[in-house]
């Protein structure tokens, strides 16, 4: 049983070294664990879950992207940098600022109080102002009295207040988040419903979603209804399967085709977020002519911090020359690049002549059947004794662990609390040696596993 409600996203746009990474650092880190650092994830992060004064909401760094490249691999501005690096940047700055007034709900525009204003502010703020989502305007590097002073030429943009912050201070940032929050939306809650399983399709652009939504609803006779979303311009598809109701969750990927999608894959996990948000089970789809890249990555480890179950869709299956080594080998680098997504299923697919296609809905089922299985709290002490047998916890900074009993605490995620004598004795590798004994009895196929630590009350 679960509720479904995306959370608010807020955008950072500006020009290349205003501080856009070094504030987004400064926002997510606001409150301590916002994001788990978990073995195998990309540390290149693209967003970041932050809550400010109990509201919680997504931060989406558009900053540290690098501009596209030639499908040849070589970077125009190889070719003649002194020429295309300005073209470039303004190409790259005006995306952002596309992508952030089509997809955000909040955009902080970030300046450089050092530097002044520049042509490069002005061609963003030209965007900004025609966009009725809310603007806040901040001004980094005011480190001092004077730079203070020098943010108040920013008014020229006609964006309102200039907050002026310094990001790598910390000076500000709260007057800005008490801003931010101001001014996000109230997102709607979906009422609890133990019989609908939600299933949201994301990926890059190009990759196949919306011909793979057309392949799903084209072998199902019993749609029911297109049913209001949560994403704007958005409408899920309800159906049934086999007496089972079943939601197609849309996103502003699947079905709205806007001039930002052509070919800017890098900005495309903004578009993927409220619909994870509002899901149990997540296909992600791939292009199986252009392997794992990066933004899948960026994409798999967003569905896995957010506690969703995932199924990874290879789809383009039929473009592909094959043997009987293949599917095998394709599997094996696979599972090499997405190392942290080894508990997930892989389908091999083609959207286009519906081969296998009718394989997603039982996957999906039976994922979220695995994703709500809750065992007992003998059954789970029994192989907690039995894993220590096999290989007792080492001493980790000087303290040795000592674990009690094990308990599930809730599903949806799976989430296991381990009471030990001290926290800090367990080192995060036995945890993970813990979650594959789990898996190894009892698979929870395609779902993250929760394990919590909980130490000896020390009154």
């Amino acid at each position: 049983m679960s509720k479904h409600t995306p959370k608010p996203i807020v955008a950072l746009v500006g020009r290349p070294n205003v501080g856009k990474s070094t504030l987004f650092n400064r926002l997510v880190g606001e409150r301590q664990a916002i994001v788990e650092d978990l073995p195998g994830t990309t540390r290149d992060r693209l967003y970041g879950d932050a809550e400010w004064t109990g509201v919680p909401f997504v931060i989406v760094d558009t900053g540290g992207i690098e501009p596209m490249k030639e499908r040849s691999g070589h970077a125009q501005s190889l070719m003649d940098p002194l020429a295309s690096a300005s073209k470039g940047f303004v190409t790259e700055i005006r995306t952002q600022a596309e992508l952030a007034i089509d997809e955000a709900d909040v955009i902080i525009f970030l300046v450089d109080a050092k530097e002044g204003l520049t042509a490069a502010d002005e061609e963003v703020a030209t965007l900004l102002r025609s966009t009725d989502k809310p603007v806040i305007l901040a001004a980094n590097k005011a480190d001092n009295a004077k730079r203070r002073m020098d943010a108040l030429e920013f008014y020229a943009l006609g964006l309102g207040d200039p907050h002026p912050i310094s990001a790598y201070h910390g000076t500000g940032t709260g007057d800005l988040l008490d801003i931010v929050v101001q001014h996000l939306p109230k997102m709607p809650v979906a009422e609890e419903d133990e019989d609908v399983l939600h299933i949201a399709i994301v990926g890059r652009p190009n990759v196949g979603k919306s011909s793979l939504l057309n392949a799903l609803l084209g072998q199902e006779r019993a749609i029911v209804s297109d049913i209001a979303g949560t994403t704007r311009d958005a409408v899920d598809t309800e159906l049934t399967w086999e007496g089972k109701k079943v939601v197609l969750v849309d996103s502003a990927g699947i079905r709205r085709r806007g001039r930002i999608e052509r070919g800017i894959e890098k900005y495309s996990v903004m578009r993927a977020l409220r619909a994870i948000g509002r899901s149990d089970v997540v296909l992600l789809v791939l292009d199986a002519t252009e392997g794992v890249t990066a933004q899948d990555a960026h994409i798999g480890g967003y569905i896995l911090e957010e506690g969703r179950s995932l199924i990874i869709v290879i789809n383009k299956w039929d473009a592909i020359e094959k043997d009987t080594h293949t599917m095998a080998e394709y599997n094996k680098e696979l599972r090499q690049e997405l190392k942290f997504l080894d508990y997930v299923p892989v389908l091999y697919l083609s959207a286009l002549t519906r081969q296998r296609v009718n394989q997603i809905l039982p996957t999906a089922l039976r994922v979220k059947e695995e994703r709500e299985m809750r065992l007992s709290t003998g059954e789970l002490n029994r192989l907690l004794q039995d894993a220590i047998a096999a290989s007792p916890p080492k001493t980790f900074k000087g303290r040795r662990s000592r674990f009690y009993y094990v308990t599930q605490a809730a599903v949806d995620p799976p989430t296991f609390v381990f009471f030990v004598n001290d926290p800090r004795a367990v080192h995060f590798t036995y945890l993970r040696y813990l979650e594959n004994k789990i898996r190894e009895r009892y698979p929870y196929e395609g779902t993250p596993i929760r394990l919590k630590l909980r130490g000896k009350d020390r009154k």
